[in-house]
């Protein structure tokens, strides 16, 4: 069928195109081209983003996905009903079923629908979202936004954990490898061990769902000599469960660790902590109609909804505290297990079936009929 030719082609179309975050322009440009090309009044923004809109009305749906991706290549390809290749579910697949959708949907008159393929969602700059909250302006907040993160067809993600960035730099003398003193690589490990030593005593109260923990990854570590001292940058991922002001962790955070280099009691001993891109977690309401619609589209589509919380972070963690009071989901095609993965896929039909939720709650949003998809299985 041509429907389901052109939306297959679309996805195909975005992850040939390599856009690791901060490298994003290509794919921009292929999605603002597809999306003028069906009567969307589509742009670049100032921040780099891929904006597209149908409708003129005052109240606004919002489906803001990610265009970037995690570096590396996957090889793209189509192999037992799935496409292979970087960014098909994380989160090239959730975009591209937005922008399908959005081009199907019959949009009444006092509606807009818009589609955003933000920039730099990877990227602990997070530019893309931020430049949608600053620049909406005077106008009203969006009647509800969807934000494009892959949770299987059949669910419906309502919570992140919040994150920040650590990047940890210490400095300490030299001493010879055969002797009793550890090497700046050695303590630069008990700084690590002493992170997730600061996390775990504040997880003795929490409950035992990930969700509600803290949590840290060592993303980096490097060392290298300057003058008589040995340095070692680490760079650390924290997660933030609910709950957990940015401004209280960080703050006791350093403190925590300067605690541990002083008793070192070593002279020279020189550590410097920064934080970037903290973001707290945010929990969306279930109680709206934009969930309510999402359980009516998928039980049409013959699946169990269901509603899930994620232990990692996303432009949702954004969107949530800029708009409080509107309705908030994330939604998308594709298993996140395989984000950033080496063998990152799409199942194809599943893909399609997301499509035909996205279509019907588009529709049941603003009181519109959906189109017959004519979408067929794989």
């Amino acid at each position: 069928m041509a429907d389901d030719r052109e939306a297959l082609d679309l996805l195909q179309a975005l992850v040939a195109v390599p856009s690791p975050s901060r490298r994003e322009t290509a794919a921009v440009e292929l999605l603002v081209n597809w999306m003028a090309g069906r009567g969307f009044d589509a742009r670049r923004d100032l921040a780099g983003n891929a904006v597209g809109s149908r409708g003129l009305g005052p109240r606004e749906i919002l489906l803001l996905g990610h265009i970037d991706t995690f570096p590396g290549v996957v090889p793209s390809r189509i192999e037992s009903c799935r496409l292979y290749g970087r960014g098909a579910v994380d989160a090239k697949g959730p975009l591209a079923a937005f922008a399908v959708a959005a081009a199907r949907v019959g949009v009444p008159a006092g509606w807009r629908v818009t589609v955003v393929g933000a920039v730099e969602e990877e990227y602990w700059t997070s530019r893309g979202v931020r430049h949608v909250v600053s620049s909406w302006g005077p106008r009203p907040p969006p009647a509800t936004v969807v934000v494009g993160e892959p949770s299987h067809w059949d669910r419906i993600t309502l919570g992140y954990r919040g994150s920040v960035e650590l990047r940890l730099r210490l400095r300490t003398p030299w001493s010879h490898s055969a002797g009793s003193e550890p090497l700046p690589a050695e303590r630069a490990v008990e700084l690590w061990a002493a992170v997730e030593a600061f996390c775990a005593s504040n997880n003795e109260r929490r409950p035992g769902a990930e969700f509600e923990r803290f949590d840290a990854a060592l993303r980096s570590i490097r060392t290298r000599t300057v003058g008589v001292l040995g340095e070692a940058v680490l760079v650390i991922g924290l997660r933030l469960p609910p709950g957990a002001r940015l401004a209280a962790v960080t703050r006791q955070l350093r403190s925590f660790l300067r605690g541990r280099v002083e008793a070192w009691g070593m002279d020279g001993a020189e550590m410097t902590a920064r934080f970037r891109g903290g973001v707290e977690a945010h929990r969306a309401s279930k109680s709206t109609a934009l969930v309510s619609a999402f359980l009516a589209a998928i039980r049409a589509e013959g699946g169990d909804p269901r509603f899930v919380v994620k232990t990692g972070t996303a432009d949702f963690n954004v969107i949530g505290p800029a708009w409080p009071t509107v309705p908030l989901a994330a939604y998308g095609p594709g298993d996140s297990a395989m984000d950033h993965s080496p063998d990152e896929n799409i199942e194809i039909e599943e893909f399609f079936r997301a499509i035909r939720v996205l279509t019907g709650v588009l529709a049941r949003t603003m009181n519109s009929p959906p189109p017959s998809s004519g979408l067929q299985p794989c």
